[in-house]
C-alpha cells in the first residue's frame, strides 16, 4: 500500500505562489508543475503521495481515482459517476438560466442578495446571489450561462467565490460556466488599441463568413477562449452552424452561410481554435487549461424554418423540407464540428433546435429534435456516431404561452405532456442535460418514471452515462485542479492590445463592397459630407416590451469627424454617407392582431422596405397544427396579405437623399442581418458597402481607404421576393440574383475590390454547388 500522508495546508508548508496572498483561494505546485487550487474555507485537504500534491475533494482521507490527475478524463469521470447520488447526477443535468453578475434589480437576470436586491443592499458585485446558491447547493447545479458581468476583475471574483462555494459541497465538482457569443462589434464600438477590460471585438456569424477565411476564425478562437478562461468561462454556447438556406430566417445573421462547404470548414475552424490547447497549457489530446468546450449548435440544423419563422416562438416550430435535403444540413456538423483537424477531434457539445424537424422522422413522429430518440440517438449517436453531450436548447421543457406569439416555453410536439413527463421524454430520446433549468425536481420524477418502465439497474446506467459525458468535459480543461483566477491576471488578459488589434483586422476584412460605380470609391479623408439621421421605429424585445421611437444620427458623429469634414446642409457637401439596417419584420411572421380579427395570425416576413403582398406563396402550408393553442388552424399560408418592414424609413431617407445630394455621390452603408432586396434603390447610389455588424470605424476605413475591401457575401441577394417565395427552406443557391447598375450579380461569393470584381481562390474554392 502506498504511504499517504494527509496535510492540512498551511501557507509556511506549501508553495504558494505570493500574488495569490490575501485571496479567498491557494495554489499549490506540483514538481512536475501540476498546480492545484483550493479554498481553505471549503474544508478540502491536500494528500501528499510519494512527494506529489492530490486534492482530496469528497474528504474520505485517501486518494480517489477521480482525484487523481495523473489519469485519463474518461477513467476519472467514471469513477466519479459512480460515487455520485442520482439527486448529484441530476444536478449535473441541469443548466442555468441566465445569469447576470451582478444580478438585475428586476425583470431578466434580476435576484437577490439576503433578500434585497443588489442596489439596495450591501453585496458586492461579486458575491453569489440568493438563486444562486440555491441551484448550486440545494440543486446541485453545476453548469451556469452567464449574460453581463461588470468587468473582467468582477467575473473572475465571482468564479473564485463560486468555485469555493461548490468545493466545500458534496463531492467537490467544480462549475462549469457559460455563455453565448460575447465578442460582436456595433457600429458604434471604437477600436482603440489601449481598451482595457473591454473584451476584443469581432465580426460574428455571417460577418465571419463574409471573410471566407477559416484561418480568421480560427485565430479568433484561439484569442476568445483565452478571454473566456480569464473571465471564468470554460464552454462556448457556440458556434451556430445551421445552414443559412432559408432567407428571411432572423437567426440566418448567426450562421456561416448558406454554403456547406464554407460553414463545415469555418465550424472546424472555430472548434479547433476554442477548444485546442498548446505546450504548457495542455494536459492531453489537445485538451487544456486554456481550452473551452464548444457546445455546437443547433442539430440537425434551424435553418430550414417554414416561411422564416423562428422556432423560439409556437408560430415557428416546424423547420421543412420541400427539396428533400436534410442531408446538407447535416454537413457541417459531420464534416466540420466533428471531423477537427486538431487534436481534440471534435466538439465537446452539441445543441439541438427547438424546432420539429417535420417529416424527418420514419417513424412519422413529429417531435421536437431535443424530444425526438430518431434524431438524437438514431442519427446523432448511432449513424454518426456522436458520444459528447447533448443539452437541450432553453426552456424546451416548460409550458408555451397563451398565444403563439409569447415568448415562453418551448414544448414543441411535447405539448400535452406534463413537465415531467416531458423530462423524461427527453432523456431517453439520448440527450444528458437540459438548458434554462435550475430546479432538478422534474429530473428526480422522469428517474423514478424509468425505474417503473424498465427498472432501478437501467436507470442507474443510464444516468450515469450522461454523468461521464458531462464530467469528462470539465476534466478535460483542468477544472478540478485549479478552477481559481487571479482578478488582475484576467483584467490584463480580456481585451489587451494585440487581441482587439486581431479583431478589429477581421472586422475590415469582414466589410463586403458591392457597388463602386466609377469607382468613386475609396474618398480621400478632409472632404466634407452629409450623414442623415434615421428614424428608429417603436420596437418589441423578446418579451414584447417597447422601445421609444427615436430620431439620431446611426453612428458616432465624432468618429465621423476624424475622417471628412461633417455638415447638415447637403448643399454644402462633397459626398453622403447613408447609413440604414437591412429590412426587417416586426412580428416574425405572426400578428395576433389578425388573428383577432378572423385570420389564421399567419403573415408574410419581408426582405424589402416598401409594402409587399403575398401573391405567390404556398396556399397550403406544409406544416401545421398545434394541440393547445389553436388547434383549428390546419394551414399556415400568409398568401394575399401584406407587410411593410418596420424600417421602411431606411428606404425613404436613401431616396430623399439621393435628391438633396444632386448629381453628388451617395454611398449606402448597409448593416445586414439578412439577405435583403436591393432593387427599391439600388440605382439611387453611387456605392454600397455592406456589412454584418462591425465597428462604424472598419465601414470608415474601407471608405477613406485607409483597408482594402476583401469581404466576400455569403449569402445570396434575391432579386425580388418572388424569387424568395419560389425558394424551399431547405435548399441553398436557389434564388434568382440581383444585378446591378454596372453588371454584377449579388450572388453567393460576390465581392469588389478596388480594381474590381474578386477573383481569387476563396472565390474559386467556395463557389455555389
Amino acid at each position: 500500500m502506498k504511504k499517504i500522508i494527509l496535510t492540512l495546508l498551511a501557507i509556511s508548508c506549501l508553495q504558494i505562489s505570493s500574488a495569490q496572498e490575501g485571496k479567498n483561494y491557494q495554489l499549490v505546485k506540483n514538481p512536475n508543475g501540476i498546480v492545484l487550487g483550493y479554498s481553505p474555507a471549503s474544508g478540502v485537504t491536500i494528500l501528499t503521495i510519494e512527494g506529489l500534491k492530490f486534492k482530496d475533494l469528497n474528504k474520505n482521507g485517501k486518494l480517489d481515482k477521480y482525484e487523481d490527475w495523473r489519469l485519463p478524463a474518461q477513467e476519472r469521470a467514471k469513477d466519479l459517476a459512480h460515487q455520485m447520488t442520482i439527486a448529484q447526477i441530476s444536478g449535473l443535468m441541469l443548466y442555468s438560466s441566465h445569469q447576470m453578475i451582478p444580478a438585475a434589480d428586476s425583470g431578466f437576470g434580476s435576484s437577490t442578495y439576503n433578500g434585497l436586491v443588489f442596489s439596495q443592499g450591501k453585496a458586492k458585485a461579486d458575491d453569489l446571489s440568493d438563486a444562486q446558491k440555491k441551484f448550486l447547493k440545494e440543486d446541485n447545479l453545476r453548469h451556469i450561462l452567464i449574460t453581463r458581468v461588470q468587468s473582467p476583475e468582477v467575473a473572475a471574483a465571482w468564479n473564485n467565490n463560486m468555485q469555493a462555494f461548490v468545493e466545500g459541497t458534496g463531492l467537490g465538482i467544480p462549475g462549469n460556466t457559460s455563455t453565448d457569443p460575447r465578442h460582436t462589434a456595433t457600429i458604434n464600438s471604437e477600436f482603440n488599441a489601449g481598451a482595457g477590460g473591454t473584451i476584443s471585438m469581432w465580426p460574428d456569424g455571417l460577418g465571419m463568413a463574409a471573410t471566407f477565411n477559416p484561418a480568421i476564425v480560427q485565430e479568433f478562437g484561439h484569442i476568445a477562449a483565452q478571454e473566456y478562461r480569464a473571465l471564468g468561462i470554460s464552454t462556448a454556447l457556440s458556434p451556430q452552424i445551421d445552414l443559412g438556406t432559408e432567407p428571411r430566417w432572423y437567426r440566418i445573421a448567426m450562421t456561416f452561410g448558406e454554403s456547406p462547404l464554407l460553414s463545415a470548414d469555418m465550424a472546424r475552424a472555430y472548434i479547433d481554435g476554442f477548444q485546442t490547447s498548446f505546450g504548457k497549457d495542455e494536459i492531453k489530446d489537445g485538451w487544456g487549461y486554456k481550452s473551452v468546450n464548444a457546445m455546437v449548435k443547433h442539430w440537425p440544423g434551424g435553418g430550414a424554418e417554414e416561411g422564416g419563422r423562428d422556432g423560439h416562438w409556437a408560430y415557428g416550430k416546424f423547420a421543412v423540407y420541400p427539396g428533400k435535403n436534410l442531408e446538407q444540413h447535416i454537413y457541417p456538423f459531420t464534416e466540420g464540428a466533428f471531423k477537427l483537424a486538431g487534436k481534440t477531434k471534435q466538439a465537446a457539445a452539441v445543441m439541438p433546435y427547438y424546432t420539429i424537424a417535420y417529416g424527418q422522422d420514419p417513424s412519422g413522429n413529429n417531435m421536437a429534435n431535443g424530444y425526438s430518440k430518431y434524431m438524437i440517438t438514431d442519427l446523432l449517436r448511432k449513424k454518426y456516431n456522436y458520444d459528447g453531450v447533448v443539452c437541450t436548447d432553453w426552456l424546451i421543457t416548460a409550458n408555451e404561452g397563451a398565444t403563439p406569439d409569447i415568448f415562453a416555453g418551448k414544448p414543441w410536439g411535447a405539448e400535452a405532456l406534463s413537465i415531467n413527463e416531458r423530462h423524461y421524454k427527453v432523456i431517453m430520446a439520448g440527450v444528458d442535460q437540459f438548458g434554462g433549468n435550475n430546479e432538478v425536481k422534474p429530473i428526480l420524477a422522469a428517474y423514478q418514471m424509468g425505474i417503473k418502465e424498465y427498472g432501478e439497474q437501467f436507470m442507474r446506467a443510464r444516468f450515469e452515462t450522461s454523468a461521464v459525458r458531462l464530467l469528462k468535459n470539465i476534466f478535460r480543461v483542468g477544472l478540478f485542479e485549479n478552477p481559481y483566477l487571479d482578478p488582475q491576471e484576467s483584467k490584463k488578459i480580456v481585451g489587451n492590445t494585440e487581441f482587439m488589434k486581431a479583431g478589429y483586422q477581421a472586422q475590415l476584412k469582414s466589410v463586403v463592397l458591392l457597388k463602386n460605380k466609377s469607382a468613386i470609391l475609396p474618398i480621400a479623408k478632409n472632404k466634407t459630407v452629409f450623414v442623415p439621421k434615421i428614424y428608429y421605429p417603436a420596437s418589441k424585445d423578446w418579451w414584447g416590451n417597447l422601445s421609444a421611437p427615436r430620431f439620431d444620427y446611426p453612428v458616432d458623429i465624432n468618429l465621423i469627424k476624424k475622417y471628412y469634414n461633417l455638415t447638415e446642409d447637403p448643399a454644402k457637401a462633397d459626398f453622403s454617407i447613408v447609413f440604414v439596417s437591412s429590412p426587417y419584420s416586426a412580428n416574425g411572421g405572426y400578428d395576433l392582431n389578425d388573428r383577432k380579427s378572423g385570420g389564421n395570425g399567419y403573415v408574410p416576413i419581408t426582405l424589402q422596405y416598401n409594402t409587399y403582398t403575398a401573391s405567390k406563396t404556398r396556399t397550403q402550408s406544409i406544416a401545421a397544427g398545434d394541440p393547445v393553442i389553436d388547434p383549428s388552424i390546419n394551414n399556415r399560408s400568409y398568401l394575399s396579405k401584406s407587410i411593410t418592414a418596420y424600417n421602411t424609413m431606411d428606404l425613404r431617407t436613401i431616396l430623399d437623399t439621393r435628391a438633396m445630394m444632386k448629381d453628388k455621390p451617395v454611398i449606402v452603408v448597409i448593416n445586414a442581418s439578412k439577405p435583403m432586396i436591393f432593387s427599391e434603390f439600388e440605382k439611387q447610389a453611387e456605392g454600397i458597402v455592406l456589412h454584418f455588424g462591425v465597428s462604424g470605424q472598419a465601414v470608415l476605413d474601407i471608405i477613406s481607404g485607409a483597408a482594402e475591401p476583401s469581404g466576400l457575401l455569403p449569402v445570396q441577394m434575391p432579386a425580388d421576393m418572388l424569387t424568395v417565395e419560389k425558394q424551399y427552406e431547405d435548399i441553398p443557391f436557389d434564388m434568382n440574383c440581383h444585378t446591378d447598375t454596372e453588371g454584377n450579380v449579388y450572388n453567393f461569393g460576390y465581392g469588389l475590390n478596388w480594381k474590381g470584381k474578386i477573383k481569387d481562390q476563396r472565390t474559386t474554392k467556395y463557389q455555389a454547388k
